[in-house]
């Protein structure tokens, strides 16, 4: 039996690696910058700014952590599918972290909106416009991460087992080819570029806000402004717990192609007695069929009629072979 090698990790693996890692540079080196700037001319909004973007660091050093470990540990054989998933393992823990961001904001701002508190424009508005320019440098960085393409790889093995009239066959076949959008997307770099959007919109509104409240005088809006933005974070927070959350949990990935896949297998009369669907990793799924057939078919025959779907990256197919009274039977007692 040839080797099983289970790496379901997306192409683009290490390049968004290398560029998490250059975002967490950057935001460490303005976090240290903001703080000893604040220190030193005694500004308390430029250290809480500086404090801020160490919780922003903080959460793309998971991301870079995940994609490190789930590298190294790609051929490990304690992992059966691979490390595929641990992507979106670090992209739902970013999501919790995000929706308490978003809560704490919340929080804040009510308490602000019925206990003002005096705004010091000339430090605020030009704090707020160097975070913003951070967080589009930390977008333009992680951008470039972003492939959905598959990692090809193709090899297979096939076991048949007679027993009496009833033979059933085993076959495993990779071939990760994928092209879908949600079974290619990269969750845990989709969770670091929420974290920084999150955080570029955050200052778009508060920028917005600092200057109306300055030049009208409404205060009330720096808080309003603060829950708005609480609600758009809540919002991402809650799509990446939804998404990673079903990927977690085997959830089936793409209900449109399963329904081809049934078809094509039973479009020559067989019948599908299980069948389960599960995403390994980005633009990597997995699959496992139990057919009945009265025909003399094998794993072969129905690897070959799977073939053109190329999101499969690995898959059991489990044959058992029907004689003309088990199928008569099979039909008039379903």
């Amino acid at each position: 039996m040839p080797d099983q090698h289970h790496d379901f990790l997306a192409p683009s693996h290490e390049r968004a690696e290398r560029r998490t890692w250059a975002v967490i540079a950057l935001c460490l080196t303005m976090m240290v910058a903001e703080i000893a700037g604040g220190w030193l001319f005694g500004s308390l909004a430029l250290i809480a700014d500086g404090l801020h973007m160490s919780t922003h660091a903080g959460a793309l050093l998971l991301a870079a952590l995940a994609y490190r470990y789930a590298r190294r540990h790609a051929a490990d054989p304690r992992f059966s599918f691979g490390t595929g998933k641990f992507g979106d393992l670090a992209g739902f823990t970013s999501a919790i972290v995000l929706a308490m961001v978003a809560l704490l904001i919340g929080y804040e701002a009510i308490q602000r909106l019925f206990t003002p508190v005096p705004i010091r424009f000339s430090e605020a508005i030009p704090i707020a416009c160097l975070g913003l320019a951070v967080n589009l440098a930390s977008v333009w960085l992680l951008g470039g991460g972003h492939d959905h393409h598959g990692h090809a790889h193709d090899h297979h093995h096939d076991h048949d087992h007679d027993h009496d009239h009833d033979h059933t066959g085993h076959d495993h076949h990779h071939a990760g080819k994928a092209h879908g959008d949600t079974t290619g997307r990269d969750n845990n770099m989709r969770a670091a570029v929420v974290h920084v959007f999150a955080d570029a919109a955050t200052s778009v509104l508060v920028i917005a806000g600092l200057f109306l409240a300055r030049a009208f005088g409404w205060q009330w809006l720096d808080p309003v402004v603060g829950i708005v933005g609480a609600a758009v974070i809540a919002s991402w927070a809650w799509g990446l717990v939804r998404d990673t959350g079903a990927i977690l949990l085997d959830m089936n990935p793409d209900p449109a192609l399963a329904d081809g896949l049934r078809a094509t297998i039973e479009a020559g009369g067989d019948r599908l007695s299980d069948f389960h669907l599960w995403r390994l990793g980005p633009g990597h799924l997995g699959a496992i069929f139990a057919v009945h057939t009265a025909e003399p078919r094998d794993c072969t025959y129905y690897r070959r009629r799977l073939a053109g779907f190329s999101e499969l990256s690995h898959l059991t197919v489990e044959v058992h072979r029907q004689d003309a009274a088990d199928r008569r039977r099979t039909v008039i007692n379903p």
